[in-house]
């Protein structure tokens, strides 16, 4: 008998077995031995994943070739559209950057006859004095010159969104100003067209000059302009080579304006509403018809449109006037009919060229300007119970409440007694609980500020006011000089500088920490915070206890994938007035303070809204602290919003960007990190340039920080923390009694299970109280040092206030500030 070890495996086949060839009998199957071999199989009739994934490499080559293929035309066709006799006019905007330059002089050079160009159009944009339609013959192409007022920066902005390219005229010796480089700031943020950069004088210098002052000019342009090029402009020839080059050059994809349709107005009239229609009333309404070029996409009557500067607004209908700015003369060229039917032929009694209406909007297809959502009152009334609320109700029932109650009261009686923290639970409001932080940080700090003001102005003696008498007398001519200053100082703004700077300096130093209050109940007061295990893995409930103002709003089920849907659907759009038509639009119930915009000599710019973009809804954008500006800017402080077309004014709130499912509120725009802020506002579809301003005291704006859209997303947790800080009173080891962080005995009770931290890294809890003065005895998870810091985190939600206002003033020309000086050795005490 043989052994186990001793005993062969016996043989197994392969992976690779050997499979000989059938003999070749030189005999086909027939149909029928075929079917009983399939065995009614049938053969596939579409690739499977496997053979997908064993297609040659050299059709993956192919495929790759013609989709760079397809992309590169497509480029190519957009580039030879614009200007052409197809698309719009190639519209270019001049933008002065330094005061000593004449963007004048610019425009004159480029319409003179000697640079090749006709001018069929004067004052072809409305709005802007300094404006004319221009036709290149000799390169079949058509430019549109614009000069807008750079000392306006809402004017500067609007023309730049819908400009093709820019002409920066620059210095010959310092390139641009302080007010320069701050437009330049400004249009970098919201995004920057394609550009030219050109310089005069240069011709007039000596030859030898010439090189010098051109390899200075360039060295400065390169910190704002690297790799860009130089174009002098004192001759005709310069002027053709100018043209030349911006009807060649690469045009910059904008996603926010490229895909959405835009026109800038050209011609712009208006009429008022009658009063027959209303019964009578005049309604202070009327009719604007605003003639312009299509840009971005076709443009849908039945689509809402915003006016910059001044709302949403539904349109009537679409004509069809004939193309001022005509390629060939001889053949003007009108837009051709709408794919919505017939067209209808109107004869106008001021022109004798007839006006085609391309089409007419739908009230039945007519989005709506509904912009909140309608709040039902009744909403949140109790119905007839469910299965499941029966089941908590009766668990309730069960697990009965402890408490106190006089003696010889009954169960019945003893329901209705409400206990002390759920009244005023429900009395204090959100509102009152940020009013009382903030009353508690100002009183600290304008004690500290009435103190040192007091001891500067009425803590002296007779002697020191003596010797001052003296130093007054022997110092006259100073004295004056410092009087002449303080003129021009406000004092009031002084001391607010100062209030702002040392709350933010607390902030830096001793962030989120606050006092415990001595004259009230730390239960009551901290009533709407809780504690946290876990900031990143703690659980919080996005949908409780949401503020009223969450019913006015609206909240898409998943953003992502509707903005998804309505771009690709807006870039498949074939129906509508298409690119490059000159179209009349009639906007009707516009107020009159429209017309006045445009007649006081600023541009008017429409744009077509996208679907759901009219609903407010709460809005987050990423946003970095630009740096010439450096004054601390608290959270819901007003700012002024710049958020792709729209323009307006609202009081954000600030918070951090993680990828954790809960956001830490910053009390300050942060400096050194980009910051989420958070506004009511109206939706709109990312991406998008986000510029935030500061209105000052005198009525300009300043620039504090630039940004993106991020997301909307009315359920992304923003948490307020507090940190209650106390002392370790006598230390034994990992137990500690500290005191300080409350002062009554019920406090701790409430907050004992609350865990605690130090600023050493030491994890404890509070075991029990001691005494009924605020003493307590702490355990920690190791050593504790006599030095170190017992703290306790508590966190609650904020929401922004609905402070959303379309309305913003006119800013007055920005000139650089210097800012509150603080000294190096401010003191917090």
């Amino acid at each position: 008998m043989v052994s186990g070890a001793e005993q062969q495996q016996g043989h197994r086949a392969g992976v690779y077995k050997q499979k000989n060839k059938g003999h070749k009998h030189g005999k086909h199957r027939t149909k029928g031995e075929i079917e009983r071999e399939n065995k009614g199989r049938v053969s596939v009739t579409a690739l499977t994943k496997k053979q997908r994934k064993e297609a040659r490499k050299m059709d993956k080559r192919h495929k790759a070739n013609q989709l760079r293929r397809n992309k590169k035309d497509l480029v190519l066709t957009e580039k030879r559209r614009l200007g052409s006799r197809d698309g719009p006019p190639h519209l270019v905007a001049v933008v002065a950057l330094h005061a000593g330059v004449d963007a004048e002089a610019v425009t004159r050079l480029l319409r003179c006859e000697g640079a090749g160009g006709l001018v069929r159009e004067e004052n072809s944009v409305c709005g802007v004095s300094d404006s004319f339609g221009l036709v290149m013959p000799r390169f079949k192409q058509r430019f549109t010159f614009l000069r807008p007022d750079t000392a306006d920066m809402h004017s500067l902005l609007d023309v730049v969104k819908v400009a093709d390219s820019l002409v920066f005229v620059l210095d010959s010796t310092e390139g641009w100003d302080s007010y320069g480089d701050h437009c330049l700031s400004c249009l970098f943020s919201q995004g920057l067209p394609a550009h030219a950069l050109v310089c005069q004088g240069v011709s007039d210098l000596a030859v030898k000059k010439r090189v010098d002052s051109r390899r200075a000019l360039a060295k400065i342009s390169e910190i704002r302009f690297p790799g860009a090029r130089l174009f002098p402009l004192d001759s005709d020839q310069d002027a053709t080579l100018m043209l030349r080059h911006l009807g060649a050059q690469r045009q910059r994809r904008l996603g926010f304006r490229s895909r959405r349709p835009h026109v800038l107005a050209q011609q712009v009239s208006y009429t008022p509403n009658s009063s027959e229609g209303s019964g009578g009333a005049p309604t202070g309404l009327g009719t604007l018809r605003v003639s312009g070029y299509v840009r971005g996409c076709p443009l849908q009557v039945d689509r809402l449109v915003h006016i910059s500067g001044f709302g949403d607004f539904l349109l009537s209908q679409i004509d069809a006037p004939i193309d001022p700015l005509p390629l060939n003369s001889m053949t003007p060229r009108t837009a051709k009919p709408g794919k919505e039917g017939d067209v209808d032929m109107q004869d106008s009694g001021v022109e004798v060229a007839s006006v085609r209406v391309l089409m007419k909007a739908d009230p039945a297809r007519r989005e709506s300007l509904q912009a909140e959502a309608e709040v039902d009152p009744m909403d949140g009334e109790q119905t007839w119970p469910t299965d499941t609320e029966l089941l908590e109700a009766e668990e309730a029932r069960k697990s009965k409440r402890v408490m106190k109650v006089p003696k010889g009261t009954s169960e019945y009686q003893a329901t209705w007694i409400v206990d002390e923290e759920d009244e005023n639970g429900e009395e204090d409001e959100e509102s009152t609980d940020d009013e009382e932080d903030l009353m508690m940080e100002e009183s600290i700090d304008g004690e500290d500020l009435d103190s040192q003001v007091d001891a500067a102005s009425g803590g002296g003696s007779d002697e020191e006011e003596e010797e001052e008498e003296e130093e007054l007398n022997s110092t006259s001519d100073k004295g004056g000089a410092d009087q002449r200053y303080d003129e021009h100082m406000d004092e009031a703004e002084e001391g607010e500088g100062l209030k702002r700077y040392r709350e933010a300096r607390a902030n830096e130093m001793f962030p989120d920490e606050v006092d415990t209050p001595l004259d009230q109940s730390a239960k009551n007061r901290f009533q709407r915070y809780r504690g946290l295990k876990s900031f990143r893995s703690s659980p919080w409930d996005p949908l409780e206890n949401l503020p009223a103002d969450y019913s006015r709003i609206f909240q898409f089920q998943s953003f992502e994938r509707t903005r998804r849907r309505v771009l690709a659907e807006a870039a498949q759009e074939e129906e509508g007035a298409m690119v490059g038509w000159y179209v009349t639009l009639h906007v009707v119930d516009v107020p009159p303070t429209v017309m006045e915009s445009v007649q006081a000599g600023r541009p008017l710019v429409l744009v077509s809204l996208l679907p759901h973009e009219q609903k407010m809804s709460v809005m987050h954008m990423l946003v970095r602290r630009h740096p010439s500006n450096t004054d601390p800017i608290k959270s819901k402080e007003e700012l002024v919003f710049h958020c792709g077309f729209r323009r307006f004014r609202a009081c954000p709130i600030f918070s951090q960007h993680t990828s954790a499912d809960k956001h830490k509120l910053e009390r300050f725009l942060r400096a050194d990190a980009p910051t989420v802020v958070s506004v009511y506002a109206p939706i709109t579809f990312p991406t998008a340039g986000v510029l935030l301003f500061k209105q000052r005291e005198d009525g300009m704006q300043d620039l504090v920080g630039t940004g993106s859209l991020l997301s909307c997303d009315p359920q992304r947790v923003v948490l307020k923390r507090i940190v209650l800080s106390g002392h370790p009173f006598k230390i034994n080891r990992r137990s500690a009694v500290c005191r300080y962080m409350f002062f009554n005995r019920d406090d701790i009770l409430w907050f004992k299970p609350v865990e605690l931290r130090t600023k050493w890294g030491r994890r404890g809890h509070i075991k029990e109280a001691l005494g009924t003065h605020g003493h307590m005895k702490c355990v920690f998870d190791s050593q504790m040092r006599s030095q170190d810091t017992v703290m306790m985190n508590l966190y609650k939600r904020v929401y922004p206030r609905w402070t959303y206002d379309p309305y913003v003033p006119l800013p007055l020309p920005w000139v650089k500030g210097e800012g509150t000086q603080v000294p190096d050795d401010f003191d917090m005490e």
